[in-house]
């Protein structure tokens, strides 16, 4: 039985005005409460909601405009609940994406607290109340899988994160210029590179969404917004800070097709940012000003010089090095672009997910690595955010698909599971999305794409009784209406979260039993562009090369899921291997019909 009640009305001043003195709990008790109009949302704390919202009612104050307001009181409120509830609430109301949040996303904190956990509940049908009078348009459940909430600005960032984000922008602040009347000084600076390097699952983009959305508020806010910021950032809203920040010039260049509609989605729902900010590399060249700072997500996928995946564009990768350097000099990268067209650079790196040869080269990579540490500007991110299996899972995973045979490690409550039978791993898959959603099929290059011209075709035929077809779109897959019926690419979820993942090794991969190593069979692996070689741009990619890049891709596949990982392997020796001692023999994590 919860106790709390929520109380509100219209946001006039004359209902403001009528919220009490000193004597009332209005006046002097721990609240949290929202603000709204029919379009956003302002999510706050207080000891003094009456003041607290006669502060709102400034005609300095960006919510002087809201209509409605509501105050949530539970006698059981402390500071800490209050922070608890407000963050979680500032969170779900950016992920329904139905109002824009206006509040600075350095305030959200997921802090522990005496007794957190029994407050949840409370928590919960607070939301589901707020739900009911028309605040929220999804459930919970709907929320938490949405994309809108994975890539969120709005999120609690782990320590590692928020160091990462702090060092950034003290040394970003150290090199801009002092703003002169809205305009910056038009004064040389010290370009800088930055590097944020993780493995999949460590956040990198939900680092590059905070910080772009942390610096355009630091640049937004003035001084009636001063005393809302409480947090390991409010130093950074100082008036010296938010002149440098104001009327800066972001973008954020997200290579994969994919994921940069889903990012542009976030950034047009998301106040301060805009959708024109998130740019493919080739964006670059039509910008005439310089960038004052370009963040650079999966920098790994970034393009040498080489052939691309459609003629048109290597020949315009050419042109785009004469117009940026006046020569098409076969050495220049899409880096050299990013450095071209800004005066500061971040570049958020894992060099365990370069999956094409087009790709950046692991010597480009290393030398953007060993730039960043000179200059005192690399971050690692190590914390797992993504895997609920511990920060152990993604190495044991590259062993495994690697032929390694490695050692069990302790996986939690971590769904992981081998199955003998494919058709078996697709109903299981099957059965997560009917429970939990976002659970999909995902493959390897190991088919032909033979349904891209004959739709009414199945491209993964395997047996007598699976037949799937590839990914019938590569912008958003994930979301689109018919993704459960069908098998994704790594080309179409690379950077993006699912709940359960049941991955098809391929039969490109197989296990060469006398020299005990997995080999990839070139004539099996369909992807041309991913085993490509480039002779006229000096680029042969052998047998050793094209295994890295394959084990790459299982890599990457087995590390989308949070809840759980399934997979099956098409060779049978390589199954043999990979499915052996301790996988066929362990426990199944539940009993059913989901154990192998």
């Amino acid at each position: 039985m919860t106790s709390f009640e929520i109380s509100g009305g219209p946001f006039t001043a004359t209902a403001i005005e009528a919220l009490g003195g000193g004597g009332s709990r209005l006046a002097n008790w721990p609240v949290v409460y929202v603000l709204n109009d029919d379009k956003s949302v302002y999510v706050g704390e207080t000891l003094n909601a009456a003041k607290r919202m006669r502060q709102h009612r400034d005609p300095k104050s960006r919510n002087r405009t809201m209509r409605q307001y509501r105050i949530v009181l539970d006698e059981r409120f402390n500071k800490s609940a209050c922070l608890d509830l407000e963050s979680q609430l500032i969170r779900y109301f950016s992920g329904d994406g139905e109002r824009q949040v206006r509040n600075r996303n350095d305030g959200v904190t997921d802090a522990d607290y005496f007794e957190r956990e029994s407050y949840q509940q409370t928590f919960d049908d607070v939301f589901e109340q707020l739900r009911e009078e028309g605040l929220f348009k999804k459930t919970r459940h709907e929320i938490e899988n949405s994309d809108m909430f994975k890539l969120s600005p709005f999120k609690a960032l782990e320590p590692g994160q928020r160091a990462a984000v702090e060092s950034i922008l003290e040394a970003l602040f150290e090199e801009l210029p002092a703003n002169d009347g809205g305009q910056h000084a038009t004064v040389a600076v010290h370009s800088t590179t930055s590097v944020v390097q993780g493995a999949a699952g460590t956040g990198k983009t939900i680092v590059a969404i905070y910080l772009i959305k942390l610096l355009c508020d630091i640049g937004a806010a003035d001084d009636i917004d001063a005393f809302e910021a409480d947090s390991v950032f409010s130093d950074f809203f100082m008036r010296g800070y938010r002149e440098k920040a104001r009327g800066l010039k972001i973008g954020f260049v997200v290579p994969q097709q994919s994921l940069r509609e889903t990012v542009k989605r976030v950034f047009r729902r998301t106040p301060g940012l805009h959708a024109s900010m998130v740019l493919t590399p080739w964006d670059l060249e039509k910008h005439e000003e310089e960038f004052d700072l370009l963040a650079v997500d999966e920098a790994h996928r970034l393009n040498r010089r080489a052939s691309q995946a459609h003629p048109t564009l290597t020949t315009r990768f050419g042109a785009v090095n004469t117009a940026l350097f006046g020569r098409d000099d076969y050495e220049l990268t899409q880096v050299d672009w990013v450095k071209r067209k800004s005066k500061h650079q971040i570049f958020f790196v894992d060099n365990g997910q370069t999956v094409r040869p087009a790709d950046v080269t692991q010597e480009t990579q290393r030398a953007l690595i060993a730039e960043a540490k000179n200059e005192h500007r690399y971050h690692q991110l190590m914390t797992q955010m993504r895997v609920k299996a511990g920060t152990d899972y993604v190495s044991y995973v590259r062993d495994l698909v690697s032929g390694k045979r490695p050692a069990p490690v302790d996986m939690g409550e971590y769904d992981f599971r081998f199955f003998d039978s494919v058709t078996e791993m697709r109903n299981a898959i099957a059965g997560r999305e009917a429970e939990v959603g976002l659970s999909r099929m995902l493959a390897g290059y190991g088919y032909k794409w033979v349904s891209r011209h004959h739709p009414e075709q199945h491209d993964i035929v395997i047996g007598d009784d699976f037949a799937m077809s590839w990914n019938r779109t590569a912008k958003d897959w994930i979301n689109s209406p018919t993704s459960a019926d069908e098998v994704g690419s790594i080309h179409t979820v690379q950077g993006y979260d699912l709940n359960y993942a049941g991955v098809i090794i391929g039969p490109e991969l197989t296990w060469d039993a006398e020299a005990q190593r997995i080999v990839v069979d070139r004539a099996k692996y369909f992807d041309t562009k991913g085993k490509q070689s480039s002779p006229k741009f000096g680029i042969i990619t052998t047998d050793e090369d094209l295994i890295e890049l394959v084990v790459n891709i299982y890599v990457v596949l087995m590390t989308r899921g949070m809840r759980g990982t399934y997979f099956w392997v098409h060779d049978p020796a390589l199954r043999a291997v990979l499915g052996g001692p301790p996988l066929r023999h362990g426990s199944p994590r539940d009993e059913g019909e989901y154990a192998h």
